[in-house]
This record gives C-alpha cells, structure tokens and sequence, in this order.
C-alpha cells in the first residue's frame, strides 16, 4: 500500500474569509485537527494585516495553541507562510512554527499582486528563506504559485516549470509543492505536468496544491496520483483559495474528497476519518458563521 502525505491547509481556507475567525476559535481548531490525526498542518502566515486581516493574530494563535496542546498527543509539522524578511522574522520569533513556506510565483503579474517583487528580488528571498531555516532548524517548503498555467497570457509550460525546480535544487530546497493557484487546470494538464516534472530533479519531495470546484476536484486528484504524486495539500469542505488570484475564487479541494478518492485507490493517508466528525462540525459552523457560505452537501 502506497503512503501518501496530507496537508491540511486551514490557513488558506481562512485567509480570504469576510468575517474575522476569533483568536481561541482558530486555536482551538488547529488543536482539533492534531486530535483527528492531521500530522502536517499549514496553519498560519505572517503578513501584513492590512493586505490578510484574517491573520493578523498568528502569533497569538500559535501561543494559544501551544498552550491548550492536548497533554501526550503527538506534535504536528506547523507550517507558516511568509512573502518578505520581515515576515520570516516574525515566524522564526514564533514557537511551534516548524516550517516556513513561500509562494515562488512564476507567473510575474501573479508574484507582484502577492508580494510584489521582481523575480531576481524573490529568487534572493528563498536563498535567504533556505539559509536562515537551516541556521534556526526549521524545514523550508517552496510553493511553485502558477505551475499548472494562469490566466494572464504569459509564457508557460513543463520547461518553466523544470527550470524553476532546477533552481530550487541547486539553492538545497528539498521540500516543493506544485499550485494550480487560480485551480484552471485540468486533469490531463495536473497529471501531465507532474509525469514531465517528478523525476527532473531526484531528491525533492514534490507535491500538488490544488484548487478546483468540487465537481472536478476527484479526477485532478487522481490524475496527480496516478502520476505519481504522494503529497497533497487540502482544505477540509473545500473552503478557501488564494485571495489575490482574481475575483472569480475558486477553493481548495476538499480533504474528505481527498481522503475518499486517494482510498478507494489504495493508498494509505494516515488519516481514520471515523475521527473527523467533530472537526468537520468545527468547520462547517465556520463556513456559515465566517465565511457566510453553505455547508456542502
């Protein structure tokens, strides 16, 4: 049986959300998803409020979360985001973050929306990102933003995408997810380009960020699998999505959707979801508290 590697990201489901998620109440789902068996969670970012005001409180989240960490429960990889020095100092000042992650965007109307930043300025950026986490001992995961195509008519195709993790390799980045940020990409496309990618550059953990409406979230799913993918980034219900993609926000892939799918095909997730009842609660009473959207049938 295959294992494969899930990460739930409810960072990102929150981060574009209408209404502000109370500092205990995201504590307290982080401290959830521990108990439910999540292993690798993307649960924070450190950026400018004024930009994702529903992370403005990270620090204050961690340190509630660090101090209602159920007593004996194995700890779990905390990842946080950044997009600037500033932002690495602050995760690297924050106990219980393990890993730090950055969206390298490779689509250049995409990286100045996000962060602002010419290439050269962002390649600087992950050099710094890779050398000051191996001097403070915390992993290091780079988001590859656009790697299944965007919408701005730019330049794009597997080569980019070679040429990037290239790069990536050489500066000793060892940890890569693969974002279809704007969650366009078809299944032929995510399973394609992953096949073209997987073995260019031996050595990297690659995995797959996928956005998609839930009417096709199964089939890209698999596609990645099949073609030979065992890292996935999800969001329970499907909440969520980048905020600086475009107006038109299409969300994550669901993890039950995930979980479902990557079982019927034999693998080995790690997650028991007769232990998701009370965190799928948790989520749906966001959805329509928070986020003012229905719960999915």
């Amino acid at each position: 049986m295959e294992t494969v590697k899930i990460i739930e990201c409810p960072r990102d489901a929150w981060q574009g959300l209408p209404d502000f998620i109370p500092t205990e109440t995201k504590a307290e789902y982080l401290k959830e998803l521990v108990v439910a068996g999540f292993k690798h969670i993307d649960a924070v970012s450190f950026v400018s409020p004024k930009h994702v005001k529903q992370m403005a409180d990270s620090e204050e989240v961690m340190e509630k979360f660090n101090s209602s960490f159920p007593a004996g429960a194995e700890r779990a990889e905390i990842i946080g985001i950044v997009v600037n020095e500033k932002g690495l100092e602050r995760a690297l000042a924050t106990p219980g973050v393990t890993t730090i992650g950055y969206p390298y965007s490779i689509s250049a109307y995409f990286r100045r929306a996000n962060a602002n930043m010419t290439r050269e300025e962002s390649r600087a950026l992950v050099e710094t990102l890779k050398k000051s986490t191996a001097a403070a001992n915390r992993g290091l995961v780079i988001y590859i933003s656009m790697a299944f195509g965007n919408p701005y008519d730019e330049p794009w195709g597997a080569e980019i995408v070679q040429d990037t993790l290239d790069w990536l390799k050489d500066v000793r980045v060892r940890t890569v997810s693969l974002a279809d940020t704007v969650g366009t990409a078809s299944p032929q496309i995510v399973g394609d380009l992953f096949r073209q990618v997987k073995d260019h550059v031996a050595g990297i953990e690659l995995g797959v960020h996928l956005h998609s409406r839930p009417e096709n979230a199964e089939e890209k799913i698999l596609a990645a699998y099949q073609a030979g993918c065992r890292r996935f980034d999800s969001a329970l219900t499907g909440l969520g999505g980048c905020p600086f993609a475009g107006d038109n926000l299409v969300g994550n892939i669901a993890t039950e959707q995930v979980l479902a799918a990557l079982g019927r095909a034999g693998a080995d997730t790690g997650i028991d979801t007769a232990r998701l009842t009370k965190i799928l609660a948790m989520t749906n009473e966001i959805r329509v508290k928070y986020a003012r959207a229905p719960v999915p049938n």
